[in-house]
């Protein structure tokens, strides 16, 4: 497994080591120890999520403001778009996002830290995206974040004038109003 910093430096990118033959591939997708000896950090995963979705849609910006998860994400079937916005008002990074790739095809992850908004746009025409958390699933302390919200800026690499988005997502709360961490 290869580390690649992004721009925000708590928010990597996970490539694997991918051994294919005409038979397939074959990769570790995750590895606690190297990951930990790669990055300083120690997981543990406590829940593993998979969600499938049509070509436009969007969901996001979504956190949870108490039990705040680390999300480790990637896509197993088709692409999408991935974006972290650091919420941490303590970080120098705050109010930045990073987006990015993942594909079935480069089979990279994304790894988001607590302590930040995240979302996804699907730029195929289905995709299929797993990811693995450190906290369980609280909709009590679930928040959105609008996906356009001028203050943020995102661009997001939409095909259409609007993306395909839930009620909740298309409610979601302006920046400078959010419920944001220290």
């Amino acid at each position: 497994m290869q580390i690649i910093s992004s721009t925000i430096p708590d928010v990597l990118i996970l490539e694997p080591k991918v051994f294919g033959d005409n038979r397939g591939f074959f990769f570790e997708s995750f590895n606690g120890r190297a990951f930990r000896e790669l990055t300083g950090i120690e997981l543990h995963f406590v829940q593993h999520n998979h969600s499938r979705s049509t070509a436009g849609v969007l969901r996001g910006l979504h956190y949870q403001i108490q039990q705040p998860q680390g999300k480790l994400v990637r896509v197993v079937v088709g692409e999408v778009y991935d974006v972290a916005v650091d919420i941490r008002r303590s970080s120098p990074c705050f109010g930045h996002w990073f987006g990015t790739l993942l594909s079935a095809e480069n089979k990279h992850q994304m790894w988001v830290p607590p302590g930040f908004a995240h979302g996804f746009l699907v730029t195929s025409d289905v995709a299929e995206f797993l990811y693995l958390t450190t906290e369980y699933y609280a909709p009590e302390h679930e928040r959105c974040i609008a996906w356009d919200d001028p203050d943020l800026s995102i661009n997001w690499p939409l095909t259409a004038s609007e993306p395909i988005v839930s009620a909740k997502d298309r409610s979601g709360t302006p920046f400078k109003d959010a419920d944001l961490f220290p």
